[in-house]
């Protein structure tokens, strides 16, 4: 079931998101579910506070349709172990800031830990988009999002459009 992601600026969006200490039917409903709104949208990567739910859940798929097979990745507590000192810099959107992009500063390899949706460890080494999408969802679990890396007078403009964004959205 599609899911509805909220629009920055909303509050749930900053807030932190609380460790899954039972991995449950639900939850996995819930991860299903945030994997079919993130194709849809469609995006690369969803966490769960960006459809309400402050719970540390991520979903990822950054293979590009013409380039294989889907690899669906759903990740319940995920930590990013060790970051490379190497960076990059990609151009990131998200799905809770629809049509806003800006170039941020990330560490080009990550690797991360997680349970799968069997309960099981995880750890996987990610670069390109696979790291910076990583880390971008990980860091909504904190309360961060990718424009609290730019300027605030970027962040603000971005802030502003939205706002703006959500208002016309309403009157519809």
């Amino acid at each position: 079931m599609k899911r509805n992601i909220l629009l920055h600026p909303d509050p749930r969006l900053k807030k932190h998101a609380e460790p899954v200490v039972d991995l449950s039917d639900e939850l996995r409903t819930l991860a299903d579910d945030m994997l079919e709104t993130m194709y849809d949208a469609p995006g690369v990567g969803l966490a769960a506070p960006q459809v309400g739910i402050l719970q540390r859940l991520v979903v990822l798929d950054c293979v590009k349709a013409d380039e294989g097979s889907p690899r669906p990745l759903i990740m319940f507590n995920p930590e990013i172990i060790a970051a490379s000192d190497e960076m990059n810099v990609y151009e990131e959107g998200c799905l809770s800031i629809p049509e806003q992009f800006a170039d941020v500063t990330r560490p080009a390899e990550v690797e991360v830990g997680w349970i799968d949706r069997d309960g099981s460890a995880q750890r996987e080494v990610f670069d390109g988009l696979w790291a910076t999408c990583a880390q971008h969802e990980i860091d909504h679990l904190e309360g961060k999002l990718f424009i609290d890396y730019l300027k605030p007078l970027k962040r603000q403009m971005i802030t502003r459009k939205m706002v703006k964004f959500k208002r016309e959205r309403a009157r519809e």
